[in-house]
């Protein structure tokens, strides 16, 4: 697992507002830096790939270990 610099739980909270959080708390790091977002809305999966592809951040991983969804985006 890489080195998470932020940490944002957007458990519970549906579209559109964990894109929203997470592009202000990607704002909030560094360049290389990785952001960890973790959510519960499924939604989200597909939201987050095109935040990546938009912005030319990189996904470095998508899980969903228990029900909820842990993505880990590195600032580019």
């Amino acid at each position: 697992m890489n080195e998470v610099a932020n940490t944002l739980d957007a458990r519970g909270l549906t579209c559109p507002l964990p894109i929203l959080k997470t592009k202000k708390a990607i704002a909030s790091i560094s360049s290389g830096e990785i952001l960890e977002v973790m959510t519960t809305d499924p939604g989200s999966v597909k939201d987050l790939d095109a935040f990546c592809a938009q912005t030319g951040h990189q996904m470095v991983s998508s899980e969903q270990p228990d029900g909820d969804f842990v993505f880990q985006i590195q600032k580019l």
